[in-house]
Parts: C-alpha cells; sequence; structure tokens
C-alpha cells in the first residue's frame, strides 16, 4: 500500500447520487487536519484502496427509495469498503445517510459482518405528534461507551455531553432481535445516546427524537473503528455553526464571538469526531 505523509492523512469521501453533504463534511475533515478527497460513487473502486480511511456522509442516496441507504450498498465501491474495514482495518465515519449505508451494508453494528442485524426506521414517535416526519433540530448527545472504546470518538471523555443538529426522516435504530440490544450492550458498542442538557437519557419525544431503541444515536462495530451516528458532526463543527439560544457553555462561547470573524472559525463541539478520525488514521497508516 502507498505510503501516506504521517502528518497527512487522506480520507476518500463517498458521494452517491443524492449526496448532499459532501463539501461541508469536506470543510470539517480538512480543519481537523485530513486530506479529504469527494470520490464519486463511479469511479474505479480500486482507487479506493490508497485511502487511509472513508467518510459516507449525508444526504438522499438513490432518493431514500426502497429502504434509506439500501440502493447504494450495491455499488461496487461500498464492497471495496467492507473489504478494506474487514481485511485492514480501516476507519469509516457514516453520518445521517452514510450511518443507513453502513446498517444496510452489515458492517453497523457488525456481529455478523455482512448481515443486516438493524434498521434505521422512519422516526417515530416524531416530537410534532407524526409518524415518519422529517426531523430538523438540535439535540444533545452523551458520549456512552468507555473511553478509547470507539476510536472515531477517542478525543471525547466518557459522559461527555455534546449539542449536534440532526436532519433525517429515516434515523430510529431498532432491530427486532433483542439480543442484538443485549450484545450491544455487552459489547459497549453503543457509543452515543440522545440526552438532555444534563445528560439524563429518557424515551421522550423531548429528549429522544426519533424513538430509537436505547436512545441510540450512534453504534460503532466490534473493532471500533467503523462509527455509524444519525446526528450531523459536521453542522457542529465550528462556532459560527452554533444556535445562539443555546443555554450550554457553547452557547455562552458563541455569544462571545459576535462580531468576531476569527473567533468564530474556532472549532465547536462536532470537531472532536473529526480530530479522533484523524487520530484513527495516523494509526492505521502505521
Amino acid at each position: 500500500m502507498p505510503e501516506q505523509a504521517a502528518t497527512q492523512p487522506r480520507v476518500a469521501l463517498i458521494q452517491f447520487p443524492g449526496s448532499n453533504c459532501e463539501w461541508e463534511t469536506k470543510r470539517a475533515a480538512e480543519a481537523a487536519g485530513i486530506a479529504c478527497d469527494v470520490f464519486r460513487w463511479n469511479r474505479d473502486p480500486a482507487a479506493l484502496v490508497a485511502y487511509d480511511g472513508y467518510i459516507i456522509g449525508g444526504g438522499f442516496s438513490y432518493q431514500d427509495r426502497v429502504r434509506s441507504g439500501v440502493i447504494a450498498t450495491k455499488e461496487p465501491i461500498v464492497a471495496t469498503v467492507f473489504e478494506q474495514v474487514i481485511e485492514y482495518g480501516k476507519p469509516v465515519l457514516g453520518i445521517c445517510n452514510g450511518a443507513q449505508v453502513l446498517v444496510e451494508a452489515g458492517l453497523i453494528p457488525g456481529l455478523n459482518p455482512g448481515r443486516v442485524e438493524m434498521a434505521l426506521a422512519p422516526n417515530h414517535p416524531d416530537p410534532r405528534g407524526r409518524i415518519g416526519d422529517f426531523c430538523c433540530r438540535w439535540v444533545y448527545l452523551k458520549h456512552s461507551c468507555g473511553a478509547g472504546r470507539c476510536t472515531l470518538s477517542r478525543q471525547m471523555p466518557p459522559g461527555y455531553i455534546w449539542p449536534v443538529p440532526i436532519a433525517h426522516g429515516e434515523g430510529r435504530f431498532t432491530t427486532r432481535d433483542q439480543q442484538v440490544i443485549e450484545h450491544l450492550r455487552a459489547n459497549d458498542q453503543i457509543v452515543f445516546q440522545y440526552c438532555d442538557e444534563a445528560g439524563q437519557v429518557a424515551d421522550t419525544p423531548e429528549i429522544n427524537p426519533n424513538g430509537a431503541m436505547d436512545n441510540i444515536a450512534g453504534l460503532c462495530n466490534p473493532a471500533g473503528n467503523v462509527l455509524a451516528m444519525m446526528p450531523h458532526p459536521e453542522r457542529a463543527s465550528f462556532i459560527r455553526q452554533l444556535p445562539t439560544e443555546l443555554s450550554d457553555e457553547w452557547g455562552a462561547r458563541k455569544q462571545t464571538t459576535w462580531g468576531d470573524n476569527e473567533a468564530m472559525q474556532q472549532p465547536g463541539p462536532g470537531r472532536l469526531i473529526f480530530d479522533s478520525l484523524r487520530e484513527a488514521l495516523l494509526v492505521s497508516v502505521c
């Protein structure tokens, strides 16, 4: 495999027809010191082998037909990503539609790689009292796994609470097999859970916006090098992106940057995901 500069790991950011988050995700990755190339779905899959890791961003691949993410998994480039994860342990970050692709490809939760063991079902219950509605708002997440359990959240201490936006209509982590949930708990694969500002995890529409089992917002695979999360960390990677009405420390920090463009470019809470990804990429290169 080609050698990469130790200070500049490279990722391929997969773009499918219907993707719409690739450029903001690229900016967030590059701000964390990652060389990030937008890689179109119809390129030669063999070219993916040269990259140290992968990001599958948000959007509506193939118009979310059949099920969100399922058609994208039939593309040859996904098979190559799967192979690079299984054979070489390369890190993969799937955000929103990317998370759906990872679930449909059988990389998440990955108890039996290649088998679809969970679903990202239509939102239910919706905060507005309707089933399956698109939900777009800011939420709080709790970093629920142990220190270093997931390489793509390693920069966050256990129990870390942070604000981040969601934007999806099918984001409810669920399964008919209760043993899958029991395995996820036992394996410490539940990386993020929806919570309130104080860190309380409760299955209420105000806290759990889509009704996900166990308030799951993000899962890793058993090896910890693949992370699928429904919220959008790239939209919380700069102070300028944060809403002014946040009542936590991040809201206070946003207010101190008013009128100061340079200060607004400082890292937001979502940057820690991309910082963790960069660290994981450097490890995979060595």
